[in-house]
């Protein structure tokens, strides 16, 4: 009778986690907290789990609670591919969230071989053509549309207006661009072809290219090489601490072009350390930033402090608010496949693929941003860019950029670059 006892019990358990693993939705990240771009990753690592923990707070999907395996890679693409392959074959994962523009396009073609949806956080062009990369998405403007809207807003609001290049103006001089980036990283090289291009467009000469390593910690050979070319302008495509170093030596060495940066290259770390020197710069930003008061912001911070008490408010950023964007479209296609009872890789990827006028969460301007719209033609989310500048030591919006509204021509051919 024990024996039976003890069998029936040990089926109840068994029937019990099984039903509890069908209850959970598994999802993947891969994260760099100690590698080259662990300066804005350590805070997007955050507030991945934070963000996560709200949704389980909060219902889940649909009821079901969200598994969640996130390790580092040290932004090594050897290390990615094999975290991948333990969350696929190991883990058993349902959608899957990167993190850098190497590693996303060396597992492109693998996750789309395997119909693995996967959102990540390198905003290259390259991942937003379903056509060629019909698995992978992005969560904001990508990194090409911000670097010409930069580019354009720079050149219509300070080229043209500003008193400082007067004089040049009048004597019809045409203004010279200079690209900051480490040549050797997919992410920082990401955008390059597509400002080229629209300095092309708009008129603008574009003078030799300066490597700088993300890890820079002396730029003042690049500095002097840009100062000496008479440029006016310099686009940095690295991370916050590298873009720092570039634009503190430029106020050393008194070079007096304007600086305009990617998502990546523009936070708080930026405006700390650079001081003085940080005046007028102007960055890209996919969202919000934390200290804001758009909507669900209140809950990102409340669950900062929540989930990772220990971090001290003043050292969460930008990066934090991302993540919660990034999670909330991953949360938008689950929830949508999970109520049509398929959790596969297809149904996701059409879910997202409906999304049309879609906020995070469902909540009109949550987070900064919206509304999106996801085609299974297009999977560039939005045509408007959001910039930034710094003035008077603060971060005050500097301009929105529909660029599809102001290039309807050209928009549709900038589809994948």
């Amino acid at each position: 009778m024990s024996r039976r006892i003890l069998f029936l019990g040990l089926v109840f358990s068994l029937m019990c986690s099984v039903a509890f693993a069908a209850e959970e939705i598994k999802i993947g990240s891969i994260n760099d907290l100690t590698g080259a771009t662990s300066d804005v990753g350590k805070d997007a690592a955050l507030g991945i789990r934070e963000c996560v923990t709200y949704v389980n707070d909060n219902g889940g999907i649909n009821g079901k609670k969200i598994k969640l395996f996130l390790f580092d890679y040290g932004y090594r693409v050897p290390e990615a591919i094999t975290i991948y392959k333990r969350f696929r074959d190991s883990d058993k994962i349902q959608l899957l969230l990167q993190w850098g523009t190497g590693d996303t396009e060396a597992l492109s073609p693998t996750v789309n071989k395997d119909k693995m949806v996967t959102i990540s956080d390198s905003l290259s062009g390259h991942l937003c053509d379903p056509a060629k990369t019909p698995y992978n998405f992005v969560y904001s403007t990508d990194y090409s549309t911000n670097a010409r809207a930069a580019l354009t807003s720079w050149y219509e609001k300070v080229w043209l207006k500003s008193d400082k290049w007067k004089e040049l103006r009048e004597k019809g001089t045409k203004p010279k661009l200079v690209c900051f980036y480490m040549f050797a990283s997919p992410y920082s090289s990401a955008p390059i072809k597509a400002i080229k291009d629209q300095a092309k467009l708009l008129g603008i000469d574009v003078d030799k290219d300066q490597d700088v390593s993300l890890t820079a910690l002396d730029a003042k050979s690049q500095v002097l090489a840009a100062k000496e070319s008479g440029a006016n302008v310099v686009w940095h495509g690295n991370t916050a601490m590298s873009v720092a170093t570039a634009i503190k030596d430029a106020y050393a060495l008194k070079f007096e072009a304007d600086h305009i940066t990617n998502n990546w290259g523009f936070d708080k770390n930026l405006l700390r350390i650079t001081g003085k020197a940080g005046e007028g710069v102007i960055g890209a930003a996919s969202c919000a930033f934390l200290e804001m008061k758009d909507p669900m912001l209140d809950k990102v911070r409340e669950y900062c402090k929540k989930v990772n008490p220990g971090v001290p408010e003043d050292k969460r950023d930008i990066r934090t608010v991302q993540a919660w964007l990034k999670v909330s479209l991953a949360v938008a296609g689950l929830t949508i496949a999970d109520k049509q009872g398929k959790m596969d890789g297809p149904s996701i990827k059409a879910a997202l693929e409906t999304l049309k006028d879609w906020y995070p969460f469902n909540i009109k301007n949550a987070l900064g941003v919206g509304p999106y719209t996801i085609t299974d033609k297009d999977h560039r989310p939005t045509s408007v860019a959001s910039l930034y500048t710094i003035k008077d030591g603060n971060i005050v919006e500097f301009d929105k950029v529909d660029m599809k509204q102001k290039f309807p021509n050209e928009w549709p051919t900038w589809l994948g670059w």
